[in-house]
């Protein structure tokens, strides 16, 4: 089949949820991808940061490939050889407490609000604060966290009990708590939002704000988490820990997986029948989250992504200087966004036609979110690319 006929097969038998670039990608490896007509892209935005290693990263692949063999899936209601140390590379990596597994940074974030409304319900807590402009995923619950109306139009009845307020402002934080609030769940760099990066002074008040009012402190670390920003979890970058975290994307090196790590007194809040994941923690998601880990500290990715986090915001702001369209570059380690005073559509659509792949969010806010394995030779192609295509 040819890109035309593929196309058309969605059309005719895929539910229309998503707007796609017009190309079948077919084969991945490091940070470049190839089409079905054989062309070769430069991927600065890797599957909305899932491909965290690049793609098809041979310690991922060897770990699938050998395990695969062995078994594919193992219900939750027996052990497997692999979650369990999952968990405890997780824990060791984070905070001490322990760790749920499902399939994704949406069920990762439900099995949070789960457990904040568990904990709170006998002293009927229920609500959770969430930022204005956050995104925590797609399902009903997580949909009205997310605090952008535009996700939630046509949704109606919301589920009760979430409220959102401004980012960064920690009054109206404050004024929003009630008798009735059970928790505040943060991103500390908002991905969808446009990457906004929480004040270091506002992440402290968070966390004293939670403290004093006995309320559980969730930061959703989905997009942050596995070594984004610099360090192996965003939390580390401002020493401020939280009470429960959620991770997926990079998380799997390319394959599903969501974990919802709880500390403390949280780590046994959800007992058995309270919660459940039949796909969670399998063990070929577990092999592959592994390798992740050990790829990370053998390739010294974490140390890799600080410096070329630099070298990248240090080239955008030389664009900015070039090119006044560019308002303001913003982000930490490899999550870095560069704010537009214009649509960033046309932008991105070229930057295709120039063979780099980007993405926009909040309408004008370009996403560069290269793998952690990215180069100066790399960052230097995409520099180039959007130094043409700027209007």
């Amino acid at each position: 089949m040819n890109t035309k006929e593929i196309m058309a097969q969605y059309e005719e038998f895929v539910i229309g949820t998503y707007t796609r670039i017009p190309t079948v990608i077919v084969k991945g490896k490091g940070l470049k991808v190839w089409d079905l007509e054989g062309n070769e892209y430069l991927d600065f935005f890797p599957g909305w940061a899932v491909s965290g290693l690049g793609h098809c990263h041979p310690m991922v692949v060897n770990a699938v490939r050998n395990y695969i063999k062995k078994i594919i899936h193992v219900p939750n209601n027996y052990y497997n050889m692999l979650q369990g140390k999952l968990a405890q590379r997780i824990i060791e990596n984070s905070f001490s407490g322990k760790v749920f597994f499902c399939n994704s940074g949406a069920e990762a974030n439900e099995a949070a609000i789960k457990l904040v409304r568990a904990y709170g319900s006998s002293k009927g807590k229920y609500e959770i604060i969430t930022m204005q402009n956050s995104f925590h995923g797609r399902t009903l619950a997580t949909m009205t966290a997310t605090g952008q109306p535009k996700y939630q139009k046509g949704f109606e009845p919301l589920p009760a009990g979430f409220k959102s307020v401004p980012f960064n402002d920690i009054k109206a934080l404050e004024d929003a708590v009630t008798d009735k609030t059970a928790a505040i769940m943060l991103e500390l760099i908002q991905g969808e939002g446009g990457i906004n990066v929480a004040d270091a002074d506002y992440v402290k008040k968070v966390r004293e704000l939670c403290d004093r009012k006995g309320l559980v402190l969730v930061f959703d670390e989905v997009q942050t988490g596995m070594g984004r920003t610099g360090e192996m979890f965003c939390f580390q970058v401002y020493g401020v820990q939280p009470d429960v975290m959620t991770l997926a994307k990079s998380l799997g090196g390319g394959l599903p997986i969501g974990a919802t790590v709880a500390a403390g007194k949280f780590a046994d809040v959800l007992k058995p029948g309270m919660h459940a994941s039949t796909f969670g923690g399998s063990p070929i998601a577990c092999a592959a989250a592994i390798a992740v880990f050990d790829a990370i500290k053998k390739e010294k990715l974490l140390s890799n992504t600080r410096n070329m986090g630099k070298y990248l915001v240090e080239k955008l702001n030389g664009l900015k200087k070039k090119h006044p369209v560019i308002k303001e570059i913003r982000g930490k380690g490899l999550m870095i966004g560069a704010e537009l005073t214009v649509e960033g559509k046309d932008i991105v659509d070229n930057c295709f036609k120039e063979k780099v792949l980007i993405n926009c969010a909040h309408g004008c806010v370009l996403r560069l979110m290269p793998g952690m394995i990215v180069n100066k030779k790399q960052i230097d192609t995409a520099i180039a690319a959007l130094d043409k295509v700027m209007p």
